[in-house]
């Protein structure tokens, strides 16, 4: 019991800690809880599940090394058709955040889920919604994924606003 006291303490220091990638650093929210290292991933969190909500919401961030990982407007394309059925137009903006261009896009839908980048299997999961940022860092862009249950990314999305306001020059 001892050791599962402490590794839920550091897996939730983790989850708190600053991370980086590409040149610029953020403040991971401590609510998330950190996930195991995985490919092609900077850090990945999962978000716990609103009230109402089945399962919980899982915060991916990619980076892929400079010049690598596709235009913006490429991975703004590929995210919108990883949704069907959507509930409206993506959402789309742009803003400077720290000095930074960041590209923000929000959609909503069936989301077809991949357990793998590559993987031929795909599960619909109707009813969910993503929120995504792409961070022109200096050493190249990162990806900021979020995606969840419509309700969880409700309950979230300030959370993940404020971590993308804490993006800074590492």
């Amino acid at each position: 019991m001892r050791n599962q006291v402490l590794y839920m303490m550091l897996v939730g220091a983790a989850a708190s800690a600053a991370s980086d990638a590409g040149g610029i650093q953020w403040k991971a929210p401590s609510q998330w809880k950190a996930q195991a290292d995985r490919p092609m991933r900077a850090a990945t969190f999962t978000v716990p599940a609103a009230a109402g909500d089945s399962e919980p919401g899982e915060m991916a961030i990619f980076y892929f090394g400079q010049g690598q990982g596709g235009t913006v407007e490429a991975n703004v394309q590929r995210w919108i058709g990883q949704f069907q059925n959507t509930t409206g137009p993506a959402l789309r903006s742009t803003q400077k955040i720290n000095g930074f261009g960041v590209t923000i896009i929000e959609l909503a839908g069936a989301y077809l889920f991949s357990p793998t980048p590559m993987s031929p299997e795909k599960t619909l999961k109707p009813g969910y919604k993503m929120l995504g940022a792409i961070v022109e860092a200096p050493d190249g862009p990162v990806f900021f994924k979020f995606t969840a249950p419509v309700k969880t990314i409700a309950a979230n999305e300030s959370v993940f606003q404020t971590m993308l306001k804490s993006v800074t020059k590492k």
